[in-house]
């Protein structure tokens, strides 16, 4: 169950990636980068639950707290790669990725991460499988 919880967590991180790409190349530019980020947190959530719900069968969580478990696991690994991947790849400052979390600045990440949290147990629920 973690290898295949760990699986569809990678195809989330991937998808997010491209969702990300392509929310500052046609999003950004129209909205600007701080609105884009608030909308992408709703355009992600969504994907994220989608994702979620097609591989709740795949994923076969026996019980809620097994759901639970996994949400938890999605959002440690997923806090981590947002942070690594800031810091390596974006040379974001520490205050530049802890703004995407502050809601007095305009970040909404807190919103997706606590969704991220959530699918399992909510896709299983979908999909009738708790």
């Amino acid at each position: 169950m973690i290898l295949r919880a760990c699986i569809v967590w990678l195809l989330i991180a991937v998808a997010e990636v491209g969702h990300g790409i392509l929310r500052v190349r046609f999003l950004n530019p129209r909205v600007g980068d701080r609105r884009a980020r608030q909308i992408g947190v709703f355009t992600g959530s969504a994907l994220l639950l989608a994702i979620a719900v097609i591989a709740a069968p795949w994923l076969a969580l026996p019980t809620a707290g097994a759901a639970w478990g996994v949400g938890a696991l999605w959002f440690v690994l997923m806090l981590l790669f947002e942070i690594l991947f800031g810091r390596l790849v974006f040379r974001a400052s520490w205050q530049r990725i802890a703004a995407d979390f502050d809601f007095r600045r305009g970040g909404w990440l807190a919103i997706g991460m606590a969704i991220l949290f959530l699918a399992p147990f909510l896709a299983a629920k979908i999909r009738g499988l708790l």
